[in-house]
């Protein structure tokens, strides 16, 4: 049996044996390839594309005078959805976060890794929550860059979580009604941005298989150290799937307790081809968040 596919298993049997009282923090359980160990959240950098802002490609924009560019605007991120928020007490899953961080660095060591999907089976898994804390996690870091962009054109959420506009998104950049500039907002501390949905479109497949989309991923890669993805669930549309195909990775996400086995083996099936990294299990209950059910991030395939 994979390691993922003991992760869905897990979630399974947790929706079976809980009641009906849930733990009120979100936490993260992180599950995958059982060969990766732990390493530590700063320090090396884990790959030469991460952190170190090598010089550009002639005719590359820099950073800086990117955000400049920018449009300027105020967040006002939800403290009940943030595990770093100073106002609630989300030790453990701050922490949980830092290694789910730890283990994207270490597969970075072994190949490109910067440009990240997050997706899950069906809606309200947590897939946004976890989307905007891992980039949380990493600008907390010093001198590191991210790009959350919201590619669920369908029901676009991300920007509720940091309290920022709708729009103008991406959706009006792959219309070309707005260029990068326009539409990539810069938060505060200045190394998280965003690019929101935007308004809603009558064909956002089409959009996001588009030759704009993996222009935009191509142009950004040159300045971020991590570019996520927040996408649809997999089952609904297809939209994740032709996501996946211009990201190095992906990131699975399942609702303990909650999600069904069969629908999140069906849903994960497809990426398995595609990079998945791992499975993120997600409001795992107080009591099995210090538990020992550790397996990383990696492959699907075993160590050899």
């Amino acid at each position: 049996m994979s390691r993922i596919h003991e992760a869905l298993k897990k979630a399974a049997e947790e929706r079976s044996a809980q009641g009906v009282n849930r733990a009120v923090s979100d936490l993260v359980e992180l599950s995958g390839h059982p060969t990766l160990g732990e390493i530590a959240p700063t320090g090396a950098v884990a790959h030469p594309g991460i952190g170190t802002h090598s010089k550009l490609e002639p005719g590359v924009l820099k950073f800086e005078e990117f955000k400049k560019r920018c449009t300027p605007v105020t967040w006002r991120v939800d403290p009940s959805a943030s595990v770093f928020s100073a106002h609630t007490n989300h030790q453990v899953g701050a922490e949980k976060f830092r290694t789910l961080r730890s283990r994207l660095y270490q597969i970075a060591t072994a190949q490109p890794l910067k440009k990240l999907l997050v997706t899950s089976s069906t809606p309200a898994e947590g897939k946004t929550f976890v989307t905007a804390n891992l980039a949380h996690s990493f600008v907390r870091q010093a001198d590191r860059r991210v790009l959350l962009i919201d590619s669920d054109l369908r029901a676009s959420r991300l920007h509720l979580h940091l309290g920022a506009p709708e729009k103008p998104g991406l959706s009006e950049y792959l219309r070309g009604d707005c260029d990068e500039f326009q539409v990539t907002q810069v938060g505060s501390d200045g190394n998280l941005c965003l690019i929101p949905g935007g308004r809603e479109v009558s064909n956002p497949s089409e959009l996001l298989h588009s030759e704009r989309m993996k222009h935009l991923l191509d142009r950004m890669s040159q300045m971020f150290d991590w570019i996520i993805l927040d996408s649809p669930p997999a089952l609904a549309v297809h939209d994740a799937s032709i996501l996946a195909d211009m990201c190095d990775g992906v990131l699975f996400v399942v609702r303990a307790g909650a999600t069904d086995f069969e629908l999140a083996e069906k849903a994960s099936a497809e990426f398995r081809e595609k990079n998945l990294l791992g499975v993120v299990l997600n409001r795992v209950e107080k009591s099995d968040a210090y538990g020992d059910y550790y397996y990383g991030y990696g492959s699907e395939r075993e160590a050899e």
